[in-house]
């Protein structure tokens, strides 16, 4: 199902914990609602429904898929840019890495680990920092 979008601050500041196989429905509406925004969208966390949990999901060209409770176990090829959000007006600088490395589970519940870079990478790293709390 389609969810709207959370833009209270307060809320979107607060840290998410891990998600468990009873929350296979948010990994659902999480994924319906980037696939309605993917015009002006490639990533989202559950908190952006109005979820505290773990769990982002990333559009990656033609695909979009699911990374519940990942967590960057390497990280290497630091930068500055600057990054919008569904849920903040404009755009602000951050630090991104060209290269990670993530530990996660699919939207299987099963254990991977992927490595990611460039454009991908800094989508993941993005949504990330939302479930740590960290609004861009």
């Amino acid at each position: 199902m389609v969810k709207k979008i959370v833009k209270d601050p307060l809320f979107l500041a607060q840290k998410s914990v891990d998600a468990t196989e009873v929350d296979k429905q948010v990994v659902t509406d999480l994924l319906d609602t980037l696939r309605a925004n993917l015009d002006h969208c490639v990533g989202m966390a559950a908190n952006m429904i109005g979820v505290k949990k773990n769990i982002i999901v990333v559009a990656a060209g033609p695909f979009q898929f699911a990374m519940i409770n990942p967590v960057i176990t390497k990280k290497s090829g630091a930068y500055q840019t600057e990054e919008g959000c569904l849920s903040l007006e404009g755009v602000r600088p951050c630090k991104r890495y060209q290269e990670i490395e993530v530990d996660y589970l699919d939207q299987s519940f099963k254990k991977q680990h992927g490595k990611y870079s460039g454009w991908t990478a800094q989508i993941i790293q993005h949504e990330i920092d939302h479930c740590n709390g960290i609004v861009i």
